[in-house]
């Protein structure tokens, strides 16, 4: 542990220390104040918590100390540079983390293609390698969300400053220090779902469309395939959700669908042309020169003259396999790895760049059927509405199957329906310019019946059909505590339909499901939420094998482990024979984007992270894979403790009140990040029920509170503890994989957590029990889990992750005592301060920036 800490402080901490005096030398106005004065903020804040003061307390006595006669905008501009130079270190320290990956992270280590391929030939395996890799397929799902990261144009300068750390190359890095230090961190509007869209495309063009071809060349050099012999293009995909996604977000068009799925094809035929660019340099041999110019011509013509000289990727690589063919005839090959390697590239990725996933709330679909039936009564081709409402559910999944009309022809004057009528169409439209991977695929957010599937299956039939082929998946998401228990049921109802179970049949025998830990935690707290899932998982393979049914689980994780984050590779190398693994699939949101898949180094380790944990458990035996029916019954009843602990807190009357009021939740709706609202309801007034979980999360964790990653897991604990089963939680603390990332995914949530923060809570009379219940739980929490675990302080056992939160911290703790200043002022306003009203606002807004940005998955 000692050189794992000692070589990230070399390679990251002291780099860091030396590179951030270089903005102390950047030609700015009050730069040198402000960077001078920042470590002492940092350093009294630091102090002034260790001693109970309070954040407002903390910056009067700064300013009061440090700075002579300071007129009130003086103090709020000093607050600002602040913020800036804050956001700058942070932006800094991403850049030396990254250009160190490959230093601090071991390349061809536990969980690596090089580690799988080693261990394969050492057991023998191989045959049962290259058998699962030909089946395989992950799956990372791009999602935007209203803490999105860096704009564009900070993340091209980011990418130039990590090349130019990564090579030492002070006047460059300078350069571009000052170039950060003239531009704006953050939006001047909100950005539109295009714009979301346009922003994540920046990782699909310049890390995964290099990353993804790469770990399949390393898999075939290690296991001595040709390129051309790989079978699996579907091995490592991408999905999209920006442009795609309406749940809760009303900016999401039809239009705006297909703006997307354009710039997806453009963008990457863009790539695409750039590649022959580089091969015609390389392929100048006679007979074979002018079939690439001829091929380079027919992709220019269609990235820019928007010409369709190839109507689908197969006529592409026909002609490339074509020159394949004859450089291995007439040429010796020469240069035959590039060609491959593009080949690849275009196997894999199409016409569609990334699979642009539909999503909507279930509640939409059923509001669209009651006008269609109304309308469709009035034209006397239907029962009415109150005949239709009064049936049970499957008479009226009957009654939809049983209907034989032409929507397109239906005279509808809802503008919803309409909408929901022409996002169908746009998925065969994107299906035709795209190719059928482009889109198809159709998720049902907080789906409760089988009916709401229905509800879906049918309205996408009469709109799509062809040939009695329904192309599109319909994929149920099920994210509430009551939701998972019940959707084994739901799906054994589903399965039992006739023609849902051939048009299954006709999807190659996969049933995708989706399921949701960001409204789990929300809903049931973070132990119970994990192990509900991991229970439908369960249950949901047992029905679906009884029915020959290969069903495919689709996590929808956000970057924290309070929304299923945290170390994901673990969590899915940690499933047994119990639950399905024919696929991995998984969204990956926010920092978790730029932090674990920004870079190609970073990019190519995690996909193969992912890729390793969703394939070994098929071919390596494990024992601490598989949990017993003792183990899971211990589980359930720590669940349960969980689920309990967590409800009386969820229900005291304080809670929503507090998150109203005392956190910066109000704040995310006036960012200028993402295009969503904070709410999925338009009604007056807070309801928790209507939060979305992103900024409920990300309330927390800017209140360095982060309750829905830890609380009632100390309760939970010391319960089993009392009840004498303190010993069996110890043992399955080391026999179970599965246990051992749960909890070390709680245990990052309190290493990011810093109650001193709002210590000042606790004399407040209107939620100081509150905040004590909370705090309370918190000192249980790391009390118990260092128990079980037998570690002396929390994430020991993973020295650089600690190193890196410890650091993020630290240079972060300006910004966190500036937010609660500002929050603190703003509740307690007096009359003759209102006028800075605007001021406060503003430093609650800018600070969460930094703070989000710093821990890289926050929300």
């Amino acid at each position: 542990m000692t050189n794992d800490y000692n070589l990230y402080d070399q390679e990251v901490g002291s780099r860091f220390h030396i590179y951030n005096s270089l903005f102390l030398n950047l030609p700015f106005r009050n730069i040198l104040r402000t960077g001078t004065l920042l470590p002492l903020l940092q350093q009294q804040a630091d102090a002034g918590l260790e001693k109970g003061a309070n954040a407002n307390d903390i910056v009067n006595e700064f300013i009061a100390n440090l700075i002579e006669k300071p007129t009130r905008e003086e103090q709020f501009h000093l607050l600002f540079n602040f913020i800036q130079y804050v956001e700058r270190q942070v932006a800094l320290f991403d850049s030396i983390e990254d250009a160190a990956f490959e230093h601090i992270n071991d390349m061809k280590g536990k969980g690596t293609v090089s580690s799988l391929v080693m261990r394969a030939k050492y057991e023998n395996k191989e045959a049962e390698l290259r058998e699962r890799l030909d089946e395989f397929c992950l799956r990372v799902v791009l999602t935007a969300h209203p803490t999105q990261f860096y704009p564009g144009f900070v993340l091209g300068i980011l990418s130039d400053l990590e090349k130019s750390i990564r090579e030492d190359d002070i006047p460059q890095i300078n350069l571009l220090l000052r170039q950060l230090g003239k531009t704006a961190f953050i939006n001047k509007i909100k950005p539109t779902p295009y714009d979301e869209a346009v922003s994540l495309l920046w990782y699909l063009e310049n890390v995964f469309y290099t990353s993804v071809p790469q770990i399949i060349l390393s898999l075939c050099d290690g296991l001595g395939i040709s390129p051309s012999d790989w079978k699996n293009d579907k091995l490592i995909t991408v999905g999209f959700w920006p442009g795609g996604d309406r749940d809760g977000n009303p900016f999401v068009t039809s239009s705006i669908t297909g703006q997307v799925a354009t710039k997806l094809k453009e963008t990457l035929l863009k790539s695409y042309y750039r590649d022959m660019r580089m091969l015609r340099r390389r392929l100048t041999f006679q007979g074979i020169d002018s079939m690439v110019v001829e091929i380079e011509h027919k992709l220019y013509e269609m990235a820019y003259g928007q010409k369709e000289t190839y109507t689908t990727p197969n006529e592409i690589l026909i002609e490339l396999h074509a020159v394949r063919a004859k450089l291995i005839k007439d040429h010796d090959g020469l240069f035959l790895e590039l060609l491959d390697e593009f080949i690849l590239r275009v196997r894999i990725f199409g016409f569609h760049f990334a699979c642009l996933d539909i999503r909507q709330h279930s509640a939409k679909h059923e509001a669209v059927w009651k006008v269609i039936i109304q309308r469709l009564h009035e034209e006397k081709k239907s029962i009415s509405l109150e005949e239709y409402t009064a049936k049970s559910e499957q008479d009226k999944i009957k009654h939809l199957l049983g209907l034989r009309l032409n929507l397109v022809f239906l005279s509808i004057e809802d503008q919803f329906t309409e909408e929901v009528i022409k996002t169908i169409q746009a998925i065969s439209t994107v299906q035709k310019k795209n190719g059928e991977a482009g889109c198809h695929r159709y998720v049902i957010s907080n789906c409760q019946s089988a009916l709401q599937v229905m509800e879906v299956f049918v309205l996408t039939r009469l709109l799509m059909m062809e040939n009695d082929r329904l192309p599109l998946d319909i994929v149920p998401l099920f994210e509430t505590i009551d939701d998972l228990a019940h959707a084994a049921t739901i799906m054994r109802e589903l399965y039992s339909i006739d023609i849902y179970r051939e048009h299954i049949r006709q999807r190659d025998g996969f049933q995708t499901i989706m399921l949701g830990f960001s409204d789990g935690t929300k809903d049931g707290g973070y132990l119970r939420a994990n192990w509900s899932i991991f229970r439908a998982k369960e249950q949901l393979s047992e029905i679906s094998r009884e029915f020959g049914i290969k069903v495919v689980f689709f996590d929808g994780r956000g970057g924290p482990p309070a929304r299923g984050g945290g170390n994901t590779h673990d969590f899915y190398a940690s499933l047994g024979q119990s639950i399905e693994k024919e696929q991995v699939q998984i969204t990956i949101q926010g920092q978790t984007i730029s932090s674990n898949f920004g870079k190609l180094a970073s990019c190519k380790y995690n996909l193969e992270q992912l890729l390793s944990a969703g394939i070994m458990g098929s071919v390596f035996e494990s024992d601490d894979n598989n949990l017993s029916e003792e183990s899971k019954a211990l589980l359930d009843e720590l669940a349960e403790e969980g689920y309990k602990a967590y409800l009386g807190l969820k229900n005291h009357p304080k809670f929503v009140p507090y998150l109203e009021r005392i956190t910066p939740l109000a704040f995310f709706g006036d960012t200028n990040v993402g295009s969503r609202p904070v709410k999925r309801s338009a009604s007056e007034g807070l309801k928790f029920e209507d939060l979305r979980a992103i900024p409920f999360v990300g309330s927390w964790a800017m209140m360095k509170q982060n309750i829905p990653g830890f609380f009632g897991v100390g309760t939970a604990i010391e319960a089993l503890i009392k009840k004498g089963k303190g010993e069996q939680l110890k043992e399955l603390y080391k026999g179970s994989l599965f246990f051992r990332t749960l909890l070390g995914n709680s245990m990052m949530s309190l290493t990011k957590t810093n109650f001193r923060a709002t210590n000042y809570l606790h004399d407040d009379k209107e939620f100081g029990e509150f905040w004590d219940i909370m705090n309370t739980e918190y000192e249980l929490s790391i009390k118990k889990l260092l128990e079980v675990s037998g570690l002396s302080d929390l994430m020991t056992n993973n020295p650089m992750i600690r190193s890196s939160v410890s650091l993020r911290e630290k240079i972060v703790l300006p910004l966190i005592v500036i937010q609660q200043y500002a929050l603190m002022n703003l509740r307690n306003m007096r009359e003759e301060d209102k006028k800075y009203e605007a001021y406060y606002r503003r430093l609650i807004i800018r600070c969460m920036f930094g703070i989000i940005n710093a821990a890289r998955n926050s929300a």
